[in-house]
């Protein structure tokens, strides 16, 4: 080969072999060059990249998990809000309920006074009746009776006063 002429020393003899080690420096310095050009460059390219996107990944991650927790914060914040207004409206209605409920019950006493009210003169109206009536039956028997006693007519006129005088004299006597 080429590089066999560069060695020093005998040709059989055993040494370093330059002409190797500068064929071999020269092929490994063209080979990381080509390696740099073509790969290497690609390669870090690439890897600057993938950085720049785990980097803005990471960013917006945060930017997300910030607004994330304003997010729950204002969440929390209205369901509290939410809270306190049902119970108001809880507390309003109750409020109402004991309204209505006094009103349902003042109502209903009024009710059952006018009705006992009412009641009380159904009945004296119909005690009265009833007092007439029997006074009515009372002088029938009486004009009856005293016809029978007195076997003689008299008439019913004066059988009448007769006995509502008497009627009127034994009630004033209660």
């Amino acid at each position: 080969m080429f590089f066999e002429y560069l060695t020093l020393g005998s040709a059989g003899a055993k040494g370093l072999n330059y002409g190797d080690i500068i064929a071999t420096l020269v092929v490994f310095i063209v080979l990381m060059l080509l390696l740099k050009k073509f790969a290497w460059g690609p390669l870090m390219g690439i890897m600057q990249e993938r950085e720049e996107l785990v980097a803005s990944e990471i960013d917006t991650a945060e930017k997300n998990r910030v607004e994330a927790g304003k997010l729950l914060e204002e969440q929390r914040s209205l369901l509290k809000e939410a809270r306190t207004e049902a119970q108001a409206i809880v507390e309003n209605a109750k409020k109402q309920a004991d309204l209505q409920k006094e009103d349902i019950v003042s109502s209903a006493k009024a009710e059952a006074v006018r009705l006992q009210e009412s009641a009380k003169r159904d009945i004296e109206t119909e005690k009265e009746k009833a007092i007439a009536a029997v006074r009515e039956e009372v002088v029938s028997l009486s004009v009856l009776a005293a016809t029978k006693v007195l076997n003689k007519e008299v008439s019913a006129e004066d059988n009448r006063a007769l006995i509502e005088e008497t009627i009127a004299k034994a009630g004033e006597t209660r």
